[in-house]
């Protein structure tokens, strides 16, 4: 476990960064972004990433960088601008290709699945849809039990490194998500052989506050940047 203490430190607790690596992004839409560790990622010569997010400016400024590869995503906004722009901007001009658009709840299993270590969980979701015709890797799976129902087949959603941001964490590196949105940045996590934590402060204990613990179990660095979800 490293703490970070310097915003400028954010690089370093990225760790080490390879062209093609699988990034997840935690957050929602604009919502508690960690903004500090993407903008790390883009001042880095890293490319060809393949990035899983429920996106929004991260997601935005990453196209506009040329950092993506592969996108997958349930949505790419920023709440009361549908679309996010340099996202939009990019997949109209054809500079993003390859993109996963899931149902919501797709990518969350994905990330469940990889979260348990398996290589897929079968779900309903996507069924009857366009998401099938999007998506045509995605394969079927029927159930082995008497009711013999045909299911999606949603395949583990492994993530090299997480990056998330949190309200508070201590010095041992667990994190606490305050309020009633803590969306999925502990499957994020789970999912992820490197987890990185951004925050507003670091505290020498946690608070004692109602919110989500990201345990430390998940997280390998800790950077305090205050105003690190600003975009």
């Amino acid at each position: 476990m490293s703490t970070e203490t310097d915003h400028d430190d954010a690089r370093a607790a990225l760790g080490e960064l390879r062209d093609g690596m699988t990034v997840g992004i935690g957050g929602w839409g604009s919502r508690r972004k960690p903004m500090s560790l993407v903008r790390a990622l883009l001042r880095d010569p890293v490319r060809d990433l393949m990035v899983v997010s429920y996106g929004g400016p991260d997601v935005g400024l990453l196209c506009a960088a040329g950092k993506i590869k592969r996108l997958v995503f349930g949505f790419v906004s920023l709440d009361s601008i549908p679309l996010e722009p340099w996202f939009r901007h990019v997949r109209q001009a054809g500079g993003l290709p390859d993109v996963w658009e899931l149902d919501e709840g797709m990518l969350w299993w994905g990330l469940y699945a990889a979260a348990c270590g398996l290589p897929f969980l079968p779900t309903r979701a996507g069924l009857g849809s366009d998401v099938v015709k999007a998506n045509p890797w995605l394969r079927p799976v029927k159930s082995p039990y008497d009711d013999g129902e045909e299911l999606l087949a949603m395949p583990a959603l492994k993530l090299d490194l997480a990056l998330c941001h949190a309200h508070v964490a201590d010095r041992r590196g667990n994190g606490l998500i305050e309020g009633p949105d803590p969306y999925f940045d502990d499957l994020f996590l789970q999912a992820a052989a490197r987890g990185v934590v951004s925050c507003e402060a670091i505290e020498d204990d946690l608070p004692e506050r109602p919110g989500r613990v990201l345990p430390r179990l998940w997280v390998d660095a800790v950077v305090e940047a205050p105003g690190g979800a600003g975009f």
